[in-house]
């Protein structure tokens, strides 16, 4: 079966090859891939900034319906529509894996890099991993649970508890697919949200209106200060700053929008050192947190979001593709052509 392939590490070395039909072994599930979303984490991989085991298939972001269980398994019945956890194994062992964090799991096997992915027909995955999804979310829209599984975890599961509530002003850097997603949970939490953009995303601010932004701010038109200042008392500035864009001036600019003993929360993935002013932790008393991935805790909150309308992911789904297609596919992603971009296997 054909599949998008990361073939040697470094940059480049993505292919479209041919694997063979994988069997379902015992406690595994066999998932007919239906959608499949491209991450910014696979240009990572292409570009040779992520680390990966090849010769692997590509692609964590999935739905699809099962095709067969294997021994053991309960519970789950062929033909169902599911998605799926991303962690193919961990080692159950580490003080991580105990306390339940198997994203912090040194020795973590994931989907798309270290495991055959979704970008192809067919994949296999641990029956533990499989989320069924409510009757009234499409293929497309399922196959975008991973994603905000990563952002439920960042923006109300790390060890502190939730980074926002009701009555916070909170700023989100970047309305790409995580951005909004991001807009939408911190919306659905209580808080004002403020979406920022460069004059390269004005149609992704627009669709941040639309999916509930209380206010969005092109950063080629002004300065967002003084909006931000109107919005919190006093004028202190912003409660929580959400960075998104995987951009170094963001995460600075995020700096001057924070209030004194405000939250600084990493999203985003910069796949390279970016300029920081860490004083400012310091002079200011932030508490500046990051996520990384997900967790089974996550996953069942986003399916809830998901089940109740609370969160629309096929809203930013912008373009779909062949796998044939997958050069022309990442070189939109990459450019910032449309929001979402997803293959589907079968087509």
């Amino acid at each position: 079966m054909k599949a998008v392939m990361k073939v040697a590490e470094g940059p480049g070395h993505v292919e479209l090859g041919e694997v063979p039909e994988p069997r379902v072994a015992a406690g595994q599930v066999l998932i007919e891939v239906a959608a499949a979303g491209i991450c910014g984490t696979d240009l990572h991989i292409r570009d040779g900034e992520f680390a990966v085991r090849p010769p692997v298939v590509m692609g964590h972001e999935l739905s699809g319906r099962v095709a067969a269980v294997g021994e053991g398994v309960t519970g789950i019945r062929e033909g169902a529509r599911v998605t799926s956890e991303t962690y193919f194994w961990t080692c159950g062992r580490c003080r991580y894996c105990r306390d339940g964090r198997t994203n912090l799991c040194p020795e973590r096997r994931s989907i798309g890099s270290a495991v055959n992915g979704a970008f192809t027909r067919y994949l296999v995955v641990p029956a533990a991993n499989v989320h069924t999804l409510p009757d009234h979310v499409g293929d497309r829209a399922g196959a975008l649970t991973e994603p905000l599984a990563c952002v439920v975890h960042g923006v109300l599961g790390t060890d502190g508890g939730p980074t926002v509530g009701p009555g916070d002003v909170a700023v989100v850097a970047g309305p790409g697919s995580i951005g909004l997603l991001t807009t939408q949970v911190v919306a659905a939490a209580g808080a004002t949200t403020v979406v920022l953009g460069t004059p390269a995303d004005e149609a992704r601010l627009e669709l941040a209106a639309r999916l509930g932004a209380d206010h969005v701010v092109n950063l080629g038109d002004g300065d967002p200060r003084e909006l931000i200042g109107d919005l919190t008392p006093g004028g202190h500035g912003a409660d929580v700053v959400y960075e998104c864009s995987g951009a170094g001036p963001a995460a600075q600019g995020l700096l001057e929008l924070v209030r004194r003993r405000g939250r600084y929360v990493q999203i985003g993935l910069f796949g390279k050192p970016v300029a920081w002013d860490l004083d400012q932790l310091c002079y200011r008393e932030l508490v500046a947190t990051g996520s990384n991935a997900s967790t089974p805790a996550s996953w069942r909150r986003a399916l809830r979001l998901l089940d109740a309308g609370e969160v629309d992911t096929e809203a930013l789904v912008s373009g779909v593709y062949r796998l044939d297609e997958w050069e022309r596919a990442f070189d939109d992603f990459g450019a910032k052509r449309g929001v979402k971009l997803l293959f589907e296997p079968g087509a």
